[in-house]
C-alpha cells in the first residue's frame, strides 16, 4: 500500500498535465500516457534491481514535491548573475523553476540555428519534434525517463540546419530557486544536429537555494552525418536536492560527439549517459568529473554502444571524494557483431580524501565482434605519500601539498574544456573547493 501511495502522488499532476495539453498533438498525448503507465508499473527503483542497487531512492519516493512551473517572477537578473557558471559570455536560454524566462535570456535568431523552448517548437514545427522526441530515450527500463515523459511541460529545443558551422556556444541554464516546500521539475530537451554541421552546447542545472528539490531532465541528441557536437553538462544544485538525469545520443556516420559532465551539487545524483554509434566512422567521447563532500552520493551509469564498424570511443571519469561522500561508476562498452574494427577505451579514476568516503566502480565490456581493440580500467586510491613527501621537502605546508595534488588530479579533466570562459570558472570553483585553494593559486602563479 505504501508503494502505491508513493506512485499516486504523481497521478494527480499527470491529470493536470493532460488537461493543460489538450491542444497538443495526439502522438504527444499518447506518449505521455505511455510514460505514466510505465512509471506506475515500474515505480521508483529499489536496491534489489541490479542497475540501481548502489543508490537508495526511498527518501525521494517518500517526499511530497510540488510542481514548480510557477512562482519564479521574483528571481531577477541580479540573482542569476550571483550564481556560479551563469555567465559564459555567450547567448543563453534561461529556465527558472521549469518555466522559460525570456527576460533573462539573450538568444537571437541566426541563419541555420534554432534555439527555443520545446513548447514553441511544437507549435512552429511539430513534425520536426515528432521525428525525434522519445525515439532514443526509451521508457521500458527507466522509471525516471517514463516519469519525465508523463510530466514534462517544457524544455529546450535546438536545431542546427545541415551545413551550418555554429562557432559561438549556446548556453542553456535551468535554475531552481529557494522555496518553503520541496519542488520538482521535469525538463524535456531535444537537440538535432544536421549533416555537416557543428554545435557547442553548455547545459547547466543550478540551485539558487538550499531547499529540497527534485530535478529530472531528459536530453536527446541526434548527430547527423559528419557533424561535430561538443556538449558540456554541469550540475551544481541544492545540497539537499535530488538530480536524476538521462542523456541519450544517436550518431550517424562520421559524426563526432564529445561530452563532459561536471557534478558538484545535489545530495543524491544519478546520471545515465548512452551514446549509440549507428554509422561507420563515428567518434564518441564522454568525460566526467565529480567533486563530492559531506554525504553527497553520485551514481554515473554510462553506455557506449558500437553498432557499426570503424568507430572509436573514449571515456575518462575522475572523482574526488571527501568526508562521507559516496561515488558509483558503472560503464559499459557494447560492441555488436557487425561492429568490426571498433577501438574503445574506458577509464575511471577515483581519489579518496577520507577513510569514510567510498567508491564502487564497475567497468564492463560486452564484445560480440572478433576484430576490435577495447580496454578498460579503474583505480581507487588516496594521495601518494611519496608525492606528498616530495612537496613537503621543498617547504610546501602539508595542507597546501594535499591541495596541489588534488588539483593536479582533477585538472586533467578540466583541461579538456575547450571553452575558455567555462574552463576558467571551473578552475576557480576547484580552487575554492580545495582546503587550501589560495595556496594552490599562489604556487601555480609563481
Amino acid at each position: 500500500m505504501e508503494v502505491l501511495k508513493e506512485r499516486d502522488l504523481y497521478r494527480e499532476d499527470f491529470e493536470t498535465v493532460q488537461r493543460e495539453g489538450r491542444g497538443e498533438p495526439r502522438w504527444l498525448q499518447d506518449y505521455r500516457r505511455a510514460g505514466m503507465e510505465k512509471f506506475l508499473q515500474l515505480g521508483f527503483p529499489t536496491r534489489k534491481q541490479e542497475e540501481w542497487r548502489f543508490s537508495d531512492f526511498r527518501a525521494l519516493a517518500r517526499t511530497v514535491f510540488s510542481p514548480s512551473l510557477s512562482g519564479n517572477g521574483d528571481f531577477s537578473a541580479t540573482d542569476l548573475d550571483r550564481l556560479p557558471f551563469s555567465e559564459l559570455q555567450s547567448p543563453r536560454l534561461v529556465f527558472v523553476n521549469g518555466a522559460p524566462r525570456p527576460d533573462l535570456s539573450s538568444v537571437e535568431e541566426t541563419a541555420g540555428l534554432t534555439v527555443t523552448t520545446l513548447r514553441s517548437a511544437l507549435r512552429s514545427s511539430p513534425e520536426g519534434v515528432e521525428a525525434h522526441l522519445g525515439k532514443h530515450a526509451v521508457l521500458e527500463n527507466n522509471p525516471f525517463v517514463a516519469l519525465n515523459a508523463a510530466l514534462s511541460r517544457d524544455g529546450f529545443f535546438i536545431q542546427v540546419d545541415p551545413g551550418t558551422i555554429e562557432t559561438e556556444p549556446v548556453h542553456v541554464l535551468h535554475v531552481t530557486t529557494d522555496s518553503s516546500q520541496p519542488v520538482r521539475t521535469h525538463l524535456r530537451n531535444l537537440v538535432v544536429i544536421g549533416d555537416n554541421s557543428q554545435l557547442t552546447l553548455v547545459e547547466c542545472y543550478l540551485g539558487a537555494g538550499s531547499n529540497v528539490t527534485f530535478t529530472n531532465p531528459v536530453t536527446e541528441v541526434v548527430a547527423g552525418a559528419n557533424s561535430t557536437v561538443r556538449h558540456y553538462r554541469l550540475q551544481n544544485e541544492s545540497r539537499l536536492g535530488f538530480h536524476v538525469g538521462c542523456n541519450e545520443v544517436y550518431q550517424d556516420r562520421d559524426s563526432r560527439y564529445r561530452a563532459l559532465s561536471i557534478d558538484l551539487g545535489s545530495l543524491l545524483t544519478r546520471n545515465d549517459f548512452r551514446c549509440v554509434l549507428d554509422g561507420e566512422g563515428g567518434l564518441a567521447g564522454i568525460d566526467g568529473l565529480y567533486l563530492l563532500k559531506g554525504r553527497q552520493h553520485l551514481d554515473n551509469y554510462t553506455t557506449l554502444e558500437h553498432v557499426r564498424p570503424h568507430c572509436n570511443s573514449r571515456e575518462l571519469f575522475k572523482g574526488v571524494l571527501d568526508q562521507h561522500a559516496r561515488g558509483i561508476f558503472r560503464g559499459r562498452i557494447i560492441v555488436h557483431k557487425d561492429a568490426q574494427k571498433t577501438d574503445s577505451k574506458q577509464t575511471n579514476n577515483n581519489l579518496l580524501l577520507s577513510d569514510h568516503s567510498l567508491v564502487n566502480t564497475k567497468p564492463q565490456l560486452e564484445i560480440y565482434a572478433d576484430d576490435v581493440k577495447c580496454t578498460h580500467g579503474a583505480t581507487i586510491g588516496q594521495l601518494d605519500p611519496e608525492a606528498l613527501f616530495y612537496l613537503r621537502s621543498r617547504g610546501i605546508p602539508r595542507a597546501a601539498a594535499h591541495s596541489i595534488l588534488i588539483y593536479g588530479f582533477a585538472s586533467e579533466v578540466i583541461e579538456r574544456v575547450q571553452l575558455s570562459s567555462l574552463r576558467d570558472q571551473l578552475v576557480e570553483y576547484l580552487i575554492g573547493w580545495l582546503p587550501q585553494g589560495k595556496l594552490v593559486r599562489g604556487v601555480y602563479e609563481g
